[in-house]
Formats: structure tokens, sequence, C-alpha cells
């Protein structure tokens, strides 16, 4: 039932955005609201043709649209998506969460061990969400799953265990073990959390994948 309710909220959402697809935008930053009201609709390709609207609108603009990096890994573009995060670093230097997607770009184009010797380099102490450093100890190759797991319980709350479940989700479909990533995405997905965009993320992937 709460499957069925939820892929119903989606598609009302969906035609809620189409309608205004053709409607003219104002200004960039209008088209990186309807990008990742796009994106949460499942609408993955015309959100990505807002971002490159509003990076073509305000240029200056075009590094801190980390939206469009994920936008990018789900159409498939992995080398364009690898950029998108590098860019990103120069005006987010401390977010372990860019250097995770960077990694799954760089991974699913030329496997973990590249991955993980372009790893971007973060003070993970800077990153101070739960269990961001953990994580990023984990894409090393220095850490473990099981710590990732008993950082989020120990913090207890919703946001670390959707997290936890949404990064180990997305290694375990880098390394290619599907049925490990579809149980830690559908955790991700299952948190109760509201306007949270990573939260989104977790959700439009099992859409995406069909989990």
């Amino acid at each position: 039932m709460a499957k069925r309710f939820g892929m119903t909220l989606v598609i009302l959402l969906a035609i809620s955005v189409a309608s205004s697809a053709e409607e003219p935008l104002a200004s960039a930053s209008a088209y990186v609201r309807r990008g990742m009201q796009r994106f949460q609709a499942n609408l993955i390709a015309e959100s990505l043709e807002d971002f490159d609207q509003a990076a073509r609108l305000q240029p200056a603009l075009s590094p801190s649209l980390w939206q469009r990096g994920i936008s990018l890994y789900y159409v498939g573009n992995f080398l364009a998506g690898r950029q998108q995060f590098e860019s990103h670093q120069t005006v987010n230097p401390h977010d372990v969460e860019n250097a995770t997607w960077h990694f799954i770009c760089v991974a699913r184009d030329l496997g973990l061990e590249q991955a993980r010797d372009a790893l971007i380099p973060i003070e993970t102490q800077r990153d101070s969400r739960v269990p961001m450093a953990e994580v990023y100890q984990f894409y090393a190759g220095h850490g473990s799953s099981e710590a990732i797991l008993a950082a989020a319980r120990q913090a207890a709350t919703e946001q670390a265990s959707m997290y936890a479940h949404l990064y180990l989700g997305l290694y375990y479909e880098a390394a290619g073990e599907a049925d490990l990533a579809k149980h830690h995405m559908r955790l991700s997905a299952a948190a109760k959390l509201q306007d949270n965009y990573m939260h989104d993320v977790a959700k439009v992937h099992l859409l995406q994948r069909a989990w």
C-alpha cells in the first residue's frame, strides 16, 4: 500500500511539473528550482535540461550545480558527472557527498580501483554530518559498512540512517552488487524525512532501477 501511494505521488508530481514545462522562466535560479522538481518527479533528462539552461544563463553558477552532477549520473553520462563534481569541489571543498558522487561516477566509468585512485581528498572533520566521515573512509578502502551503520545507529536520527544506506547502496551498485545495493537503497528511501533532496534521490533511484 505504501509503495503504491508513493508511486501515485510521483506520478501526480510528474503531471504537475510537466504541465508547467513550457512556461518561460525568468532566471537561472528558477531553472534550478524547476530542475530539482523535475528530478523529484523522476523526470531526469528534463531536470538536466533545466540545470544546463541555468548554467547557460549564469555561467558563474555552474560549479555550484551539484544537482546537475546527480542527474548526469542517472542518465549514464558518468564522465560529465565526474567533471561536474570536480568543478563543485572548487566552491565546496569540504563536502564528503561531493567526493562520493565523484567516486561513483569514476567507478561506473573506469572501475573501483581507478575511483579510489581519483578519490577527492576531504578533511572529513570539516563535514560534521553523521556518518559522512565513515562513508568517506569506506569509499577510500579503509573503513567498513559496519562502521557506517554503527555511527548511524549511535546518532539515532532518520537523516543519519538515510545517509548511511544511501551511500552504501550507491557504492554497492558501483561495485556490481545489485542485491546489496537494492537492500540499502530501499532502507534509505524508507527514512521518515520531508523536504530532503538526498532522500528524494534514494526514492528516485528505486524508480530508475525498478526496485
